[in-house]
């Protein structure tokens, strides 16, 4: 077990589901909530009294909402990851999500262990979206060109710096623990980014991951072993 557990703030309006998460995320080694509410304007507030790894912020809040609060949040803290939780997913959401600073969302029907493993990898620095928003993302891209060109980046490659990183690194035929060497963090970190790679990229091995990647331009050629 990591002897520094990920630190989370939890943002959750409704009682009975915020306990759940509470009781379920608690129980899990290496998590640990060091702060919860039930508001925006005091998560913004536990932001700067708390040490902390990652929000998991409901997009659903009373007063000025989970949006609104996600934007001040990344505004006051740049680098603190944010993953937002909905009940029901609606088209505009994506992109107000991305705007706002969100690294990913996850529906509150989400079975328990891929919300933590969706925690892990926000929390490492991956970003989370699932299949119905990366085809969203994909198609707003290509139907309605944004004026935000970081924003038209990050809807271009959904991988972040790290996992192209590690992507180009399986690419040229490293293993978990040679990657893990190569970028000096721990081989968990990196099976995290891979879970990711493989969810964002919509494929079932490492490989087709490398494939799809090249083929789509994500990383370069040049360095690939295949």
């Amino acid at each position: 077990m990591s002897s520094n557990p990920i630190k989370i703030l939890l943002v959750e309006d409704d009682e009975l589901f915020r306990l759940g998460l509470y009781v379920r995320l608690q129980q899990e080694p290496g998590l640990e909530i060091i702060a919860e509410t039930e508001d925006g304007e005091t998560a913004i507030e536990l932001v700067k009294q708390n040490p902390l790894d990652i929000v998991l912020l409901d997009v659903g809040l009373p007063g000025i909402g989970g949006i609104e609060t996600c934007k001040q949040i990344k505004q006051q803290n740049p680098l603190l990851p944010i993953l937002i939780l909905t009940s029901h997913w609606q088209k505009p959401l994506i992109s107000r999500l991305i705007e706002a600073g969100a690294q990913g969302y996850c529906l509150k029907g989400i079975a328990a262990e891929k919300l933590v493993l969706a925690l892990r990898s926000v929390a490492a620095g991956a970003s989370w979206w699932d299949e119905t928003a990366t085809k969203e993302i994909r198609s707003s891209f290509l139907a309605e060109p944004s004026p935000h060109v970081e924003n038209i980046s990050k809807l271009a490659n959904p991988l972040t710096g790290r996992e192209q990183e590690i992507l180009s690194l399986l690419a040229a035929g490293k293993t978990n623990q040679e990657i893990a060497v190569a970028l000096y963090i721990a081989p968990g970190t990196v099976r995290v980014h891979i879970h990711a790679i493989l969810q964002k990229l919509e494929v079932s091995d490492r490989t087709q991951a490398v494939m799809m990647a090249l083929q789509k331009g994500l990383i370069k050629s040049e360095v690939s072993n295949l």
